[in-house]
C-alpha cells in the first residue's frame, strides 16, 4: 500500500515544501472566507481648520468608530460558512491530488527504469545468441552447406537487436533525467512499492476524482442556497460612537448612534439567477453520477488488463520451465557428443531471457496497478 510519509521521500524537498505552502495558503484563505460575513469595524479620524476674516482660524477634530453588521440573511450566513468550509476542503483535496499524481509520476518513472534495465539485459542475451548463430552459419556457409541469405538474415537480426539496445539506453537516459526533475534520490537505489489489486468498493469510495466531484456538488448546493438567500430579507444592526473637539455650543463632544434596518433587494433577474444556480447544482449531481459509472468502467478495464498480464506471466513461467528442461537436456547431449558447448550457451541464454520476460511482465502488472492506486487516496 501507499504510505504517504514514505512516498514523500520520492520528491525533492522543494516540491514537498511547495505543496505544504499551498496547503497553508489554502487554510488561511479558507479561514478568511469563513469569517467574511462579519463586517469590518470602521475607525475614522478627521481634523479640519476653518479660516474666517473676523474670527480667525478655528480647528475641529472628530474620531469615530462604527459597524454595520448583518445578523440575519434568511439562512445566507449559515450557508456562507458551510460554503467556505467545503470550498477549503475542495482546494485542499485538489492540492493533495496534484501531489499524489506527482508522486505517482515518480514511481511510474522508477518502474520504467527498472523495466528498461531488464529489457537491456534481455537484448544483451539475444545479441549473444545472435553472435553464436552467426558463427554457426558462418561455418556452414564456409563449408558450402548453407546459402549466404541465411547468414545475411542472422547478421540483420543481430543489427536489429543491437539497435534496440541503443534505443533502450536512450530511453534509460531520458527516464533518469525525468526523475531528476522530481527527486534528488538515486533511482537505481530506490525500491518500488509492491502493489496488489484493490477492491472495487475501495476504488470507488476513495477515488480522488469522485471525491472531487462530491465536494464540487456540495459546493454548488451551498452556492445555490446562498443565491436564493441573497434575495430574501436581511436584518442588520448599526452603531457608531463619535468624539468631537470643536468650538460649537449646539452639539456635545461625545455622542453615539445606533439602530437596525431591514432590507430586501428587488431585481428583475432574481428568478433567473436562482434558477441558474439550481441548474448548475443539478448539473454537478449528474456529473457525479456519470463519474461513478466511469470509475466502474475504468476499474473493469484495468482488472481485465491485469488478468491478461497474469496469463502472460503464467506463459512465461511455463516457457521458463520448458527451457530449463531443454537446457538440462542439451547439457546431457553435450556430454554424449551430440551437441556443442555453443548449443548449451544458446539454451542457457534463452532460459535467462524467459526469466527476464517474466520479470518484465511483473513490472507491467505493477504499472497497471499503479494506474489504479494513483487515483485513490491513501
Amino acid at each position: 500500500m501507499f504510505a504517504g510519509s514514505e512516498l514523500q521521500n520520492y520528491l525533492t524537498n522543494e516540491k514537498n515544501l511547495i505543496f505544504d505552502f499551498q496547503q497553508e495558503k489554502n487554510q488561511l484563505q479558507t479561514d478568511m472566507l469563513h469569517d467574511s460575513w462579519i463586517s469590518p469595524i470602521t475607525l475614522s479620524y478627521q481634523e479640519n481648520w476653518t479660516t474666517q476674516p473676523l474670527s480667525g482660524t478655528q480647528s475641529s477634530s472628530a474620531f469615530s468608530i462604527g459597524i454595520d453588521q448583518p445578523i440575519f440573511k434568511s439562512g445566507g450566513i449559515y450557508y456562507a460558512i458551510k460554503y467556505s468550509k467545503v470550498l477549503g476542503d475542495l482546494n485542499a483535496h485538489e492540492i493533495a491530488t496534484k501531489k499524489r499524481q506527482l508522486i505517482g509520476q515518480a514511481i511510474e518513472i522508477l518502474y520504467g527504469i527498472k523495466k528498461a534495465k531488464l529489457q537491456h539485459q534481455k537484448l544483451r542475451l539475444m545479441v549473444r545468441n545472435d553472435n553464436i548463430d552467426i558463427r554457426t552459419k558462418q561455418e556452414s556457409y564456409d563449408a558450402g552447406i548453407l546459402d549466404s541469405s541465411f547468414l545475411d538474415q542472422a547478421i540483420l537480426k543481430r543489427n536489429q537487436d543491437e539497435s534496440q539496445m541503443l534505443d533502450i539506453e536512450l530511453t534509460l537516459a531520458t527516464l533518469r533525467n525525468s526523475f531528476k526533475l522530481l527527486s534528488r534520490k538515486n533511482p537505481d537505489r530506490l525500491k518500488t512499492p509492491s502493489l496488489k489489486l484493490i477492491s472495487l468498493n475501495n476504488y470507488k469510495n476513495n477515488n480522488l476524482s469522485l471525491t472531487s466531484k462530491r465536494l464540487i456538488t456540495l459546493e454548488k448546493e451551498y452556492s445555490s442556497k446562498m443565491t436564493w438567500a441573497k434575495y430574501l430579507p436581511t436584518i442588520s444592526v448599526n452603531a457608531r460612537y463619535t468624539n468631537t473637539d470643536q468650538e460649537s455650543p449646539t452639539m456635545d463632544d461625545d455622542y453615539s448612534t445606533y439602530g437596525f434596518k431591514i432590507s430586501m433587494p428587488l431585481n428583475i433577474n432574481t428568478f433567473k439567477d436562482i434558477e441558474s444556480s439550481r441548474v448548475s447544482y443539478m448539473q454537478s449531481v449528474t456529473e457525479l453520477q456519470d463519474s461513478r459509472r466511469t470509475a466502474g468502467i475504468e476499474y473493469a478495464v484495468a482488472r481485465q488488463s491485469i488478468h491478461i498480464i497474469n496469463k502472460r506471466i503464467a506463459l512465461a513461467k511455463k516457457d521458463e520451465s520448458l527451457y530449463r528442461s531443454l537446457y538440462n537436456r542439451t547439457k546431457d547431449l553435450v556430454k554424449a557428443g551430440e551437441k556443442t558447448n555453443q548449443d548449451t550457451q544458446t539454451m542457457l541464454n534463452s532460459l535467462k531471457i524467459k526469466k527476464l520476460d517474466r520479470q518484465i511482465f511483473a513490472i507491467d502488472k505493477q504499472q497497471k496497478l499503479l494506474s489504479l492506486y494513483i487515483k485513490v487516496s491513501g
